[in-house]
């Protein structure tokens, strides 16, 4: 029997509360912005919004799968920023989301050289 895909975010939080067995998700991302594995992760104090809150905005902003995630100090907005790359259909596009009021401050595809 084939499993139900589900998105990325509410994997991540199904494994953070460990309710995942029998959830299959195309790539387990670090539940927190605490985690040292999350790129910024030492500036997490300083936002409002948290991660999980900061996926579903970029997601709900530009569906897709997200490939890598980090927390930015830059220009714009408050600035300190979630920054997403969300793939969808074989395009990769940056998702930046300010982690002090969850608004969308980016959502275009990646450029020629990536930061």
């Amino acid at each position: 029997m084939k499993r139900p895909t589900i998105p990325i975010a509410l994997a991540a939080a199904l494994a953070a509360f460990g309710l995942a067995s029998g959830v299959a998700a195309a790539k387990t991302l670090p539940t927190s912005a605490a985690s040292p594995a999350f790129s910024g992760h030492r500036l997490a104090a300083k936002a409002r919004i948290s991660l999980a809150e900061a996926r579903q905005t970029a997601l709900t902003a530009r569906p897709g799968a997200i490939t890598d995630e980090e927390l930015e100090t830059e220009g714009g907005g408050s600035g300190l920023r979630y920054s997403f790359d969300v793939r969808n259909h074989g395009v990769t596009y940056e998702v930046g989301v300010d982690a002090r009021t969850g608004k969308v401050l980016e959502n275009d595809k990646e450029g020629a050289h990536p930061d």
